[in-house]
């Protein structure tokens, strides 16, 4: 019987369920979370940002970071949620991958697999219902 993994996260959640048919209901597995993402972004910085000097002048200005804390936050969070599938996989828990997610988180998480997860992924469904119920979620899904 081949498993098939559902995966319906958003910055702030991950819920990870199996299913084993189209039938069977899904059954959740885990519940990862990442309250950094509900923060406030002032609540997330340790300091001030760093000087730096005009290379035209002697002017001094705080230097922009790339991306803020909390969207890094958002990042690391990504990786980690697609750590667990990846591991998961390895051990053989599942054959097919169902990836649920909010648009900017999904192309995150899916950035953060590996080629060989992400070959198992069957179907990706653009929407957040990572606070919905299983029956919403089967429903979107189509099941």
């Amino acid at each position: 019987m081949e498993l098939t993994w559902v995966v319906v996260a958003e910055s702030s959640r991950a819920r990870i369920f199996v299913f084993e048919g189209l039938q069977s209901p899904l059954r959740e597995v885990e519940d990862l979370v990442n309250p950094e993402a509900r923060a406030h972004e002032r609540d997330l910085k340790s300091d001030r940002q760093g000087r730096t000097i005009d290379s035209t002048g002697q002017r001094r200005h705080a230097k922009q970071p790339e991306v803020s804390p909390k969207e890094q936050r958002v990042i690391e969070f990504a990786k980690s949620v697609a750590e667990r599938v990846e591991r998961a996989r390895a051990q053989g828990m599942f054959k097919r991958l169902i990836l649920v997610a909010a648009p900017g988180f999904l192309g995150l998480l899916r950035g953060s697999l590996g080629d060989a997860t992400r070959q198992c992924i069957t179907r990706e469904i653009h929407k957040n219902l990572v606070r919905k119920d299983e029956k919403a979620i089967r429903k979107s899904m189509k099941l």
